[in-house]
């Protein structure tokens, strides 16, 4: 990591959701110190509301929708910063983040470092998580899940912060996960490199689960077919084989 303060690229994407991609960086403008740049990832046609805030907005319009991965990678591809932070656009703050994050992933085996995530009403979102099973990622369609307890073995996308040289050594998001799974399956690479995912305890933010796969049939099929591509890849096979005792 450079000398003096670590310059922050925060990369988000819209998905026609410009209302709340305005309250974020609203939020960040009041609540963060820490020097940041943001790239705004425009997945689909949508007008943007005015984006004048006290750090650089670089605008990044699609021709045509991507992935969840495909888009962060995009966007780090373009950033000269040392750390790198997915964020959703929903996610809200009520204070700065940003500077326990930094002063985790300071910690050399951090690969990977994320908020604890409440809810609007307080209450402990499942961002924390445990290596999944077949049979727990089918409970977790069906049933509330809760979050993990230590150790952690991945973290959800919502709000994930990396040194920027390790997300580009471990090659970044897998593409080949269009929505779903990707979180984790870059967790599982990370820890493969011998890395840890750590979480900041005094970093939190607010972020409501949507549960869209629930609601949604095509949301739904992009989780199934992303638990079938993770369950079948060989970092999963290679994690499991490691937790039975067997690497």
């Amino acid at each position: 990591m450079k000398k003096g303060v670590p310059r922050i690229a925060v990369s988000v994407v819209s998905h026609g959701q410009g209302a709340l991609v305005a309250r974020l960086l609203s939020d960040i403008a009041r609540f963060c110190q820490t020097p940041l740049q943001v790239v705004l990832t425009v997945n689909i046609p949508e007008a943007l509301p005015d984006l004048a805030y006290p750090f650089p907005v670089s605008v990044v319009r699609n021709t045509a929708p991507r992935g969840f991965g495909a888009n962060h990678n995009a966007a780090a591809a373009t950033i000269d910063a040392d750390i790198f932070c997915v964020v959703n656009p929903d996610v809200r703050l009520t204070g700065d983040p940003f500077a326990p994050l930094v002063a985790l992933l300071d910690e050399p085996d951090v690969g990977v470092a994320a908020p604890v995530v409440v809810g609007s009403q307080g209450d402990a979102q499942d961002s924390r998580r445990r290596l999944p099973t077949p049979f727990n990622a089918l409970r977790r369609l069906i049933a509330r899940p809760r979050a993990a307890d230590e150790p952690v073995d991945w973290v959800a996308g919502m709000f994930m912060a990396f040194r920027a040289a390790t997300f580009r050594a471990v090659g970044g998001f897998d593409p080949a996960y269009h929505l779903y799974y990707e979180d984790c399956e870059l967790c599982c690479r990370l820890r493969i490199a011998g890395l840890r995912v750590a979480v900041a305890p005094h970093a939190v933010i607010i972020h409501d689960g949507q549960r869209t796969s629930r609601r949604r049939p095509r949301y739904f099929l992009w989780h199934v077919q992303s638990a079938l591509r993770f369950f079948r890849s060989p970092v999963y096979r290679q994690l499991r084989a490691r937790s039975r005792g067997r690497v």
